[in-house]
């Protein structure tokens, strides 16, 4: 089976923690929830006239790029956003579009910035997923508050947490790929660089020169160079969106590129994986796929 799926299968609404684990996580296989999140005070609150209410003139981290892409491979680099500190509601004018700044301007700071910079949204929804922390026995490393503009896009990249990834209002589109699509998957090393805003608002890229370099995924799923990466046609996404109210299970070492409606407001959990067997395979896979590429 080797994690291969047609479609990205929905369930009518959360299973029991056992349940889910045998047949979710422990497979290592995604699925939308329905009906997991519709209680959540934050699916009627949360409206951003709300957010400005509530949060306000507080400053708050902010990822601006010119392209939309943050944490990406730009013009031979792996270019990370300028994390810009700014009055939340300065960001709401330019989602609102009553403003107009240089660059694409989004909420997404990975760090558990819904307990550290949005305290004042906590109450709106849970600290944790009760059922998948029984699940997995844990409780969720960082809780994340996403918040955009249409443009902004994640590029195609993996993470080692299991991801509970739940959609307030908007949409998210995701286009995913099984660990198993590794061999596929082109991997590059890259100088890592900063994008910086000079005075008169363009965008310069500054190397960061006391920093190894990042191995990154060049390669764009949505216009893929099959010419300069031929193997990637043999690879298998698969592609979903996400609504307001339901909840995407992401799993562990799952590849995974993101777009969004404008605006879109999303929370999501990561937990910890096991580095278990799955974990193995994939680094076998991973070993194997580099040792083809020197033969």
């Amino acid at each position: 089976e080797l994690g291969f799926m047609e479609s990205v299968p929905y369930l009518d609404g959360p299973l029991s923690p056992l349940e889910f684990y045998r047949e979710w996580v422990s497979p290592n296989k995604p699925c939308i929830i329905q009906n997991a999140i519709g209680h959540w005070p934050a699916l009627k609150k949360w409206t951003l006239a709300y957010l400005r209410e509530v949060v306000g003139p507080k400053v708050v981290s902010v990822a601006v790029t010119p392209n939309g892409y943050a944490d990406a491979v730009f013009q031979n680099r792996f270019v990370m956003p300028e994390e810009r500190q700014m009055p939340f509601m300065d960001f709401l004018d330019i989602v609102e579009k009553k403003v107009t700044s240089p660059g694409v301007f989004y909420v997404q700071k990975q760090c558990s910035n819904l307990t550290e910079e949005f305290p004042e949204l906590v109450c709106d929804v849970p600290l944790d997923i009760p059922w998948m922390s029984e699940a997995l026995g844990k409780k969720p490393d960082a809780v994340n508050f996403w918040l955009g503009e249409a443009a902004a896009v994640t590029s195609l990249h993996k993470d080692h947490y299991e991801n509970l990834y739940c959609v307030i209002s908007g949409k998210k589109h995701f286009l995913l790929h099984p660990p198993s699509d590794r061999p596929f998957i082109p991997y590059e090393l890259y100088q890592p660089a900063t994008y910086h805003v000079s005075e008169d608002g363009s965008f310069e890229i500054i190397d960061e020169k006391t920093v190894d370099k990042v191995p990154w995924i060049p390669l764009d799923p949505l216009n893929p160079n099959l010419e300069r990466y031929p193997d990637y046609a043999q690879a298998k996404p698969l592609q979903c969106t996400v609504k307001a109210g339901e909840m995407l299970y992401l799993p562990s070492l799952w590849f995974h590129h993101v777009q969004q409606s404008h605006g879109c407001i999303a929370v999501n959990y990561w937990y910890d994986m096991e580095y278990d067997l799955k974990y193995s395979y994939y680094q076998l896979l991973d070993c194997l796929t580099n040792a083809m590429k020197m033969l």
